[in-house]
C-alpha cells in the first residue's frame, strides 16, 4: 500500500502563500486519484482539492472545494510520485492540518471514506 508524507506547512500571514507537497515514501501513485483534505480544531475533516490521472493522456480532472477555488491549485507529477497544493491569498480560516490522500479506484470524489491511504498531516497556520 502506498505510504504518503506531507511537507510544506508552516505559519504565514493572511494574504500570503504556501506550497504543500505530498510524496510516496513507499509505493507509487499509479492511477490513483490524489486529494488534499484539511481539519481545523473542533471541525470535521473537509475536502480541499483532488486530481485524477489517466495513462496515456495529459488530461487531468481537478476538483476544488468552493472555499478555495481561485486561490488553491493542485498538481501532480507521477514520475516523481508527488502531488502539490499551491495555496495563495491565504485566509485565517484556512488554518488547519492538511492531509494528503489517495483513492486507488481513481474516482473523482470529495468523500474522505473513498480514500484508501492518508499521510500524517502538515499544519498550516494563517495569522490575521
Amino acid at each position: 500500500q502506498v505510504q504518503l508524507v506531507e511537507s510544506g506547512g508552516g505559519l504565514v500571514q493572511a494574504g500570503g502563500s504556501l506550497r504543500l507537497s505530498c510524496t510516496a515514501s513507499r509505493g507509487s501513485f499509479g492511477s490513483f486519484t490524489m486529494g488534499w483534505f484539511r481539519q481545523a480544531p473542533g471541525k470535521e475533516r473537509e475536502f480541499v482539492a483532488a486530481v485524477t490521472w489517466s495513462a496515456g493522456s495529459t488530461y487531468r480532472n481537478t476538483n476544488y472545494a468552493d472555499s478555495v477555488k481561485g486561490r488553491f491549485t493542485i498538481s501532480r507529477d507521477n514520475a516523481k510520485n508527488t502531488v502539490n497544493l499551491q495555496m495563495n491569498s491565504l485566509k485565517p480560516e484556512d488554518t488547519a492540518i492538511y492531509y494528503c490522500a489517495a483513492d486507488r479506484l481513481g474516482r473523482v470524489t470529495s468523500i474522505p471514506s473513498s480514500y484508501d491511504a492518508w499521510g500524517q498531516g502538515t499544519r498550516v497556520t494563517v495569522s490575521s
